[in-house]
């Protein structure tokens, strides 16, 4: 008993994983902006670009995507397996079809190889008509910095070893239909992935406005509440419990705030939109919503719309076109160093518990119950009021304790519930809500 009291006295008042802990060496702009001017010179990135010339299109661009990654495993000693996964597709912006293909990097977890987390960029550019795959589309920010967030997460992730499997993945097809996400999530749920996250990173490489404000300290990050994947009878049942801001997506969210403010340092204040994506828009992580898994989208603090999707023109004193010049690599290097901390957390962590139970109805106490995970050290239990959307108070139980605490005097009606699962040097799952049954 007082080795559990000790056990969980500590883990209550350590920090959650951090960036810094490991000594892992802080994202490189110089490296980062590097990259965007590789990917740039390919001149076109479209999908229909040529797949074959050595050194133009989108063929091009992914044989130097996926020979970074080779070496990068090469200085890992052979730590990450790239693959190339392909498919054709037809839709109305390739209507004589598509050969879409992914380029992944795969890091095999040392504890639990089928719990895995995705970090995802589209490699694929274009410009103002989505059908122009000859004239030059340099596509820096969109999505240029995404590809080389990821290269430059999987150089740093690789330098140690993860209990889960983490996924590097630079898709084509997005500005086409989302194709490249559409092929991602199908082969996570053919290899039969376990995903705990995806991370989407689509501009994410620039701090000024088309107004001209800048925004430089903040990063926005989109996810759902009610689950893409949930049929009407979990809808309702979300519903009546209140969890419609409690998916696993906004969870995985609101695991982007914590791993922001545990390592300050970045810099970087995490704006979590409670929407899967921008207005009206979308990106290559709503297919995983669809199946179902956590999936969230990271983009700059501000547009600027006048360098998105644009031929390359000067109207008047107006420039056009999404250009290297126009982006802020010191900031990219930020917004690397959250998702490189966020990854990492949740591949050192267990997985989250599958489901958490709640009892209380007509009770001035609240049971909490949760399902075990296998290796999980500790578990921490989240408590809110109803009113709130932040969790405001927490206890952390160790795993050879009962998986199932009563809290007196927290009224069932008046709070939320929830529970996370945490490891030995106490990285932590994201939190799943309690009172929901266990997702199909």
């Amino acid at each position: 008993m007082i080795k559990q009291s000790l056990l969980a006295a500590l883990l209550l008042t350590a920090p959650a994983a951090s960036f810094a802990k490991d000594e892992t060496p802080a994202a490189d702009p110089a490296r980062l902006k590097a990259s965007v001017e590789k990917l740039v010179s390919f001149g076109t990135r479209h999908t229909l670009s040529s797949a074959t010339d050595p050194k133009r299109g989108i063929g091009a661009a992914r044989n130097w995507g996926a020979s970074e990654f080779a070496r990068i495993s090469k200085a890992c000693g052979g730590c990450l397996k790239v693959e190339r996964v392909a498919d054709r597709f037809e839709g109305p912006r390739a209507p004589a079809g598509a050969i879409v293909e992914n380029v992944l990097a795969i890091q095999k977890g040392t504890g639990d190889p089928a719990h895995v987390i995705m970090i995802a960029g589209h490699i694929d550019s274009r410009v103002t008509d989505p059908m122009n795959f000859t004239d030059d589309a340099p596509g820096a920010n969109d999505d240029a910095s995404g590809t080389a967030l990821v290269i430059e997460a999987a150089r740093l992730l690789s330098k140690q070893k993860h209990r889960a499997t983490i996924v590097y993945a630079l898709l084509s097809g997005e500005e086409q239909g989302l194709w490249g996400g559409k092929l991602l999530a199908r082969h996570a749920k053919e290899q039969n992935w376990q995903v705990a996250a995806l991370l989407n990173n689509d501009i994410v490489g620039g701090t000024r406005g088309t107004d001209g404000s800048i925004v430089d300290n903040r990063v926005r990050v989109f996810s759902e509440g009610i689950r893409a994947s949930e049929d009407l009878a979990a809808q309702l049942a979300r519903r009546g419990i209140g969890g419609e801001d409690d998916g696993p997506s906004r969870a995985l969210a609101k695991a982007a705030i914590r791993a922001g403010e545990s390592n300050p340092a970045i810099g970087l204040e995490v704006l979590a939109v409670r929407r899967p994506d921008r207005f009206r828009r979308g990106g290559d992580h709503l297919p995983s919503l669809e199946l179902g898994y956590p999936a969230i989208r990271f983009t700059v603090g501000v547009e600027d719309y006048d360098h998105q999707h644009q031929d390359l023109r000067t109207e008047g004193s107006r420039k056009y076109g999404d250009t290297v010049d126009e982006m802020d690599f010191p900031y990219l290097a930020r917004v690397t160093a959250l998702n490189v901390a966020l990854a990492g957390e949740l591949a050192d962590a267990p997985p989250a518990p599958a489901s958490v139970s709640i009892d209380g109805a007509v009770s001035s106490n609240t049971t909490i119950g949760w399902t075990p995970v296998k290796d999980a050290t500790a578990y921490r239990l989240y408590w809110r009021r109803a009113d709130r959307n932040d969790w405001s108070d927490s206890r952390v139980v160790p795993s050879d304790a009962p998986t199932e605490v009563m809290l007196p005097g927290v009224v069932v009606d008046d709070h939320f519930f929830g529970v996370s699962a945490l490891s030995a040097d106490g990285s932590e799952s994201i939190v799943t809500f309690g009172g929901l049954p266990p997702a199909k």
